[in-house]
């Protein structure tokens, strides 16, 4: 787990991937957010308002992805 966090207030529509897209640049960082925020595991969409707890990501000194894929 992260060191740090920063809260993040549902927007109405929200789901993890659109939340982990608009925090990390990407969807599929969504599990990060679930495992931070267990209790909200089984929502589908949020409704706003809700505050979740997100770790902030350093980014990776070194990417593995090829350049077209950064």
């Amino acid at each position: 787990m992260a060191d740090t966090y920063v809260d993040y207030v549902t927007r109405q529509g929200d789901t993890f991937d659109i939340i982990a897209l608009r925090l990390y640049n990407d969807e599929f960082k969504a599990s990060l957010l679930m495992q931070e925020n267990p209790a909200y595991v089984q929502t589908i969409v949020f409704t706003a308002g809700i505050t979740l707890r997100a770790p902030v990501i350093e980014p990776s000194a070194v990417s593995t992805l090829p350049p077209w894929m950064r």
